[in-house]
């Protein structure tokens, strides 16, 4: 049609010259190819090199000398693998990379991790770390993590996993870093156990922690001093950690009444504890899990004095302790209640209508294990939680006429999931999905008598069936006719057996 062809687009290549970038071209066109970005102040690369993709940004620093100094000295953020090997590039890769405040070291299980003096030469090479996190370094010792407190005293975060120094290395952070504001410890081991065992000192760090979290330690209760003495703690979390707590926690809430945040999991704490918890006027979030000595009691007296609590977490392990009285109390002191999140809880019709009632921001809800959540709560949810966002439903019996309520109420909805409820079939939620085109239902359509069989048969099969894949449509349709072929033809057997009993006993 007239047009010329197109000339070949040339390719360019860079060719490191010192510390710039030249480009040269594959096509002899005589057109000369300069590096305009040598043009650009090493601030405006290092914007650039930031909006890029991890691996972007380490293939950029490998086209020039100049690019692979300003990457490194703007990088802010490493993670290695702490392998003993790390020692012997400690000194040279922290010398490209000397502005990091942000350091994560982590070992493999079945490898021997680093020792005192590679964390040592770390710590002289980045002083100016914020935030370190140390997971199964078990080489490391007190003398080293002393050094780190020693050498990088503006650290603001710490967490630890799976290593074995002890309380002096514990205390030597706290007294030396002065910033402190988060601490996290797990299954350190280097902690003794027992009458004998020292106790962690609250330092100068017990003036600026606004975070702490024990997780998995038999003597978590060495660090009651330092949570008594953090005055400004903000978020507390313990979990799976050995010991009575009530008391302890009466002596905390004696000086820290600040805690907007808080989560206890599998530990012991009773209604004593929840009892002092509840001083701190200001908490907004509550995790109760699996903490079998929690009852109405202790729920009532968070409800009564927390006020502003907007979300709410209780697995109850169906121990029947926190029923709906308790709830009641939250729904009539808690109005602004924005999330609930109810496991192994049975509430009925009572509690749910004074919480959709009251609680006129609830957005999320979640009801899992309950026995008594039935089509009759279902609707009652529909027709009251005006501001309901997201539901999820999980091993409740429920059916599809509960599905039928959800399409005429709850106008806000987003989103539902339902998972191992026996009585909603594919069907229901497709008429669901079809009623509201804007809504997301996400249906586990898995038979559990098709699951058991698998899970007792060949294991090898069993990853075939996604309880989470949320299958809906034609490929639920076949799961259900499958799983209806597999209940007639176990009803056959069975009846074949007790048959063949008969024929016996005659």
């Amino acid at each position: 049609m007239g047009q010329s062809a197109s000339k070949p687009r040339p390719q360019f290549s860079p060719v490191l010259e010192g510390n710039a970038c030249s480009l040269t071209s594959d096509a002899d066109d005589g057109v000369s190819r300069f590096d305009y970005t040598l043009d650009l102040p090493d601030e405006c690369l290092v914007l650039i090199f930031h909006s890029l993709a991890a691996a972007d940004r380490k293939r950029s620093s490998l086209v020039c000398r100049r690019w692979l100094t300003i990457e490194g000295q703007s990088r802010q953020r490493l993670a290695l693998d702490a392998q003993s090997q790390l020692a012997d590039v400690v000194p040279r890769l922290f010398s490209r990379f000397d502005a990091i405040t942000k350091l994560t070291l982590k070992c493999d299980r079945q490898s021997v991790s680093i020792g005192d003096d590679a964390l040592i030469s770390i710590s002289l090479k980045c002083p100016n770390l914020t935030r370190v996190k140390l997971r199964t370094c078990r080489e490391l010792t007190d003398d080293g993590v002393a050094a780190l407190a020693e050498n990088c005293r503006n650290l603001r975060k710490f967490s630890c996993g799976s290593c074995s120094f002890g309380v002096k290395g514990v205390n030597a952070l706290l007294e030396n870093c002065e910033l402190l504001e988060e601490l996290s410890v797990k299954r350190l081991r280097g902690i003794t156990n027992g009458a004998t065992a020292e106790s962690i000192r609250p330092g100068k760090a017990a003036a600026t922690l606004k975070m702490i979290c024990l997780k998995d330690l038999y003597n978590a209760q060495c660090f009651g001093k330092l949570i008594a003495a953090a005055k400004n703690l903000k978020i507390l979390k313990l979990f799976r950690c050995s010991g009575d707590w009530d008391e302890l926690l009466g002596v905390i809430a004696d000086g820290v009444s600040a805690l907007v945040e808080v989560h206890f999991e599998r530990i012991q704490v009773g209604d004593l504890g929840l009892s002092a918890i509840s001083n701190s006027a200001n908490l907004e979030i509550l995790h109760l899990v699996k903490t079998a000595e929690c009852t109405n009691i202790g729920l009532m007296a968070v409800a009564e004095k927390c006020k502003l609590l907007r979300k709410l977490r209780i697995d109850g392990w169906r121990t029947n302790r926190i029923t709906d009285y308790g709830l009641i109390a939250i729904a009539i002191n808690c109005p602004n209640l924005q999330e609930l999140v109810l496991i192994g809880v049975n509430p009925t019709h009572l509690s749910l209508n004074k919480l959709a009632a009251n609680c006129l921001n609830l957005e999320r809800l979640a009801l899992c294990g309950s026995e008594t959540i039935g089509d009759a709560e279902i609707s009652c949810i529909a027709a009251k939680c005006v501001a309901l966002k997201k539901l999820c439903i999980k091993s409740c019996p429920v059916s599809d006429h509960g599905m039928e309520a959800l399409a005429g109420g709850c106008p806000n909805l987003v989103k539902v999931k339902v998972r191992k409820c026996r009585g909603v079939t594919s069907e229901g939620a497709d008429w669901l999905r079809a009623s509201r085109g804007s809504l997301a239902v996400n249906l586990d359509a898995t038979e559990p008598e098709l699951v058991n069989a698998v899970a007792h048969g060949d294991n090898n099969n069993q990853a075939m069936v996604d309880v989470d894949s949320g299958i809906t449509g034609r490929s639920g349709s076949l799961l259900g006719s499958l799983a209806d072929s597999f209940r007639r033809c176990r009803g056959f057997v069975s009846r074949f057996r007790s048959n063949l009993g008969r024929n016996y006993a005659d």
